[in-house]
């Protein structure tokens, strides 16, 4: 990670159902098995991980390689660096603490712009843009908060909106990444909570997440977020980032599953691999919350699921898609048997008002499932 997170986690050892109990011992150390985990995790490691995901550690806006056919690509690294190095001393003239409470003078309205929005289709470096965007804000990491628009909700929901607000509220610069429009509940608590911070003197950034096939849509997906922030909406500067949409082609293949055998044995025969039976995993998921997933996941090298078939319900299938990002995040191949991911989600689901947050985990389930085949290939698991 870009910075030392002390992790103090609490676990409880739960009983699971899991297919290496089933079969022979082929290794002296057993799998970790995620349904065996139930973390908790203390609330200041919750803010305290609101950093760049690992694969974006070294990202940079110099290593942000513009298409020279796209103008707005390098007119946007631009403005990011010259919105960044505007940072330096934002609390100088932001809210003090107890203003928060209604206590004190209101600080003076700073000039400019005090966010920006990048809106744009996948695979045109939004992402790597963001992170770089923190990466360069001259700012300590405890300063500065980089997290998905789900991440910051379920971070509302582990803390509570009032907590959430006063912690936030200490930093400089707070990014969202793929902030949604899908669920108007969540989109109104951020919005909320995004109005409390900005009067607080925090500087905001956010993408977009367009869906696959709609060439375009950003630019709705932009004014969609402005007009939900009425009050922030003059603080705020839009830039689009057009370029090739590599997902525009569609869903990716998934590759074929392997055997319940292969997967197992490739789990005992790979240091730090999990191994879980993928109806138990679902069952396991709702018993932990989802803000709990990163710490689930820790120490963990490779995912082994046994079994997989479609998920049962929109409850589960929305669970699933965190879990999907924080593997994600973390680069954790995953092997399975089963079904392949791209037939996770029904028709109905895909076609949604969550279906963005169903192709996106598909997309990256199918690339950890690409990581992964090397497991199976490797002589140990042969």
């Amino acid at each position: 990670m870009g910075c030392s997170v002390a992790r103090r986690i609490e676990w409880v050892t739960v009983s699971s159902t899991s297919t290496a109990s089933a079969i022979d011992p082929i290794a002296e150390a057993a799998p970790l098995s995620l349904c065996a985990r139930e973390p908790h995790v203390p609330a200041d490691r919750l803010v305290a991980e609101m950093v760049p995901p690992p694969r974006f550690d070294s990202v940079r806006f110099a290593t942000y390689i513009p298409d020279p056919d796209q103008p707005s690509q390098p007119e946007a690294v631009g403005i990011l660096e010259r919105f960044a190095a505007g940072l330096g001393g934002a609390h100088a003239v932001g809210a003090p603490k107890r203003r928060l409470f209604g206590f004190g003078k209101a600080p003076k309205t700073p000039t400019g712009p005090r966010g920006v929005y990048l809106d744009g289709g996948y695979g045109v470096g939004k992402t790597h843009l963001l992170a770089s965007l923190w990466h360069a804000t001259p700012a300590e990491p405890s300063l500065k908060a980089f997290g998905t628009f789900v991440e910051l909700t379920n971070l509302v929901g582990a803390l509570g909106f009032q907590k959430t607000v006063q912690t936030l509220s200490e930093h400089r610069l707070l990014c969202i990444d793929e902030f949604e429009l899908d669920d108007p509940g969540d989109t109104v608590l951020v919005s909320s909570l995004l109005g409390r911070l900005v009067d607080a003197g925090v500087a905001l950034a956010a993408t977009s997440n367009t869906l696959p096939g709609k060439l375009g849509e950003g630019r709705f997906a932009a004014a969609d977020f402005l007009r939900e922030i009425q009050g922030l909406s003059a603080r705020f500067r839009p830039l689009r980032i057009d370029g090739e949409d590599y997902r525009h082609r569609g869903l990716p293949e998934a590759p074929a599953p392997f055997s319940d055998e292969q997967v197992t044995k490739a789990a005992y025969a790979t240091d730090g691999a999990s191994l879980d039976d993928f109806p138990h995993l679902l069952g396991h998921l709702a018993r932990v919350h989802p803000s709990r997933y990163g710490a689930l996941t820790d120490g963990v090298e490779a995912v082994c699921l046994t079994d997989v078939q479609p998920v049962p319900d929109q409850s589960t299938a929305l669970r699933l898609v965190v879990l999907a990002d924080r593997l994600y995040d973390r680069e954790v191949p995953v092997l399975a048997s089963g079904m392949p991911f791209d037939r996770l989600f029904s028709e109905e689901m895909l076609n949604g008002g969550y279906r963005k947050k169903y192709f996106r985990a598909i997309s990256r389930l199918t690339a950890l499932a690409r990581d992964a085949k090397s497991l199976v290939e490797s002589p140990e698991a042969r």
